[in-house]
């Protein structure tokens, strides 16, 4: 039901009744400025797209919480999440109507971002779903995000130690933590898969592989506990090299695994306390916490020579560079690294394969040498005739 009304000051009074059967008015000094109105709400409710005009007045941060809650991230992404919300948004949109956020002020926002490009891509990441979760819900119409741009990322090849300066870490390394070394540079396992392994992922004899299943978690206050990998890709099965297996069984000869009290997540059905028997633990062994193993990493790869602020994820790119210098084609590499997709593992080592140029001489190369080599054989066969 709709009507238009003539008011005393010379003012039209449109009002309509909504789905929910409420009442909604609005003034305008002309009747054909009101009557676009009335015919905007009446479409909007035929196609669909109809939007309480009070639904807008919900506060963001009510949101944002409702979205951060309700979405499927894990315990580390949630964590990341609320870091990031109460940190980067929350100060600049967290007391505004939702309806009051406009593009304009959030291009505005972003330029005002203290963040590396990439950080900045994912903090407009976050404030984009929950606008579009208030669009899904019927609270706004569009997502004032649509459209905003962020400065574009310089792309950084990785650095890649070589094997000199491989070496020279393990040597650093306390002797408890050496074949952590050996194991990521004969794997890639990323460091939470390295900590998370168990005795009984491990296959010395039959497969001579290593089963990635799960990785510990470090989430300062609470306990490390175990959760799955990364990703589906995560979950993998890699095969060890002989020299990896030898250092992984002298390093469980000299440093049996004792059982230790762990919560295991990895059923995300039902959370359970158990005995792990991991590879790599403390000297009182407990689980390896990102802390303890930082102080324990900076020492040795400062005095290897590695950059500030490289990780344990440097031997990783290693391992990555050492199968593409063997000629392993990009699927393989993506499904020994865990990668979600082969764009990711392009995107991180694209530089280390031969790049069109290269073919192309290798491949003329391979093509004029075979020529040659038949005209050689020609001449000499008529040299021998005449």
């Amino acid at each position: 039901m709709a009507s238009i009304q003539k008011r005393p000051d010379g003012r039209y009074r449109a009002r309509y009744r909504g789905p929910d059967g409420k009442e909604h008015a609005k003034h305008f000094a002309r009747k054909v400025d009101a009557q676009r109105w009335l015919d905007e709400q009446t479409a909007a409710m035929v196609t669909g797209q109809y939007v309480d005009p009070r639904a807008g007045r919900v506060i963001f941060r009510q949101c944002a919480e409702q979205w951060r809650i309700t979405a499927p991230h894990g315990p580390a992404m949630r964590d990341k999440v609320q870091r990031t919300l109460n940190r980067h948004i929350y100060p600049t949109f967290g007391d505004l109507p939702v309806r009051a956020i406009r593009p304009s002020a959030v291009q505005s926002w972003v330029a005002g971002l203290s963040l590396t490009a990439a950080s900045a891509k994912v903090t407009l990441g976050y404030l984009s779903a929950v606008f579009r979760t208030a669009v899904r819900d019927r609270i706004i119409v569009s997502n004032p995000c649509d459209g905003i741009s962020v400065p574009p990322a310089r792309r950084r090849q990785v650095w890649i130690p070589d094997l000199a300066a491989v070496q020279v870490l393990h040597e650093q390394l306390p002797e408890r933590y050496c074949a952590v070394v050996d194991l990521v540079i004969g794997s890639g396992m990323r460091q939470g898969e390295v900590f998370g392994l168990e005795v009984e992922h491990l296959d010395f004899l039959r497969g001579k592989v290593v089963d990635v299943r799960q990785q510990l978690v470090c989430l300062s206050p609470h306990p490390p506990y175990l959760d799955e990998v990364k990703s589906e890709a995560g979950e993998r099965t890699i095969p060890l090299a002989g020299c990896t297996l030898d250092a992984l069984a002298a390093h469980l000869s000299a440093f049996p695994p004792v059982g230790v009290e762990i919560e295991d997540r990895c059923d995300p059905r039902k959370s359970v306390t158990r005995t792990a028997r991991l590879v790599f633990a403390t000297g009182a062994s407990g689980p390896m916490t990102r802390s303890q193993w930082s102080q324990i990493w900076r020492l040795a790869a400062k005095a290897a020579g590695f950059p500030a602020r490289t990780g344990l994820h440097a031997l990783r790119h290693f391992y990555a560079s050492a199968l593409i210098r063997h000629g392993e084609s990009v699927k393989i590499v993506q499904k020994r690294l865990g990668h979600s997709s082969a764009a990711i593992t392009l995107d991180t080592y694209t530089h280390l394969w031969p790049d069109s140029d290269d073919r192309t001489r290798q491949a003329v190369e391979r093509a004029l040498s075979v020529k040659i080599d038949r005209t050689a054989d020609t001449v000499r066969t008529r040299g021998r005739l005449s």
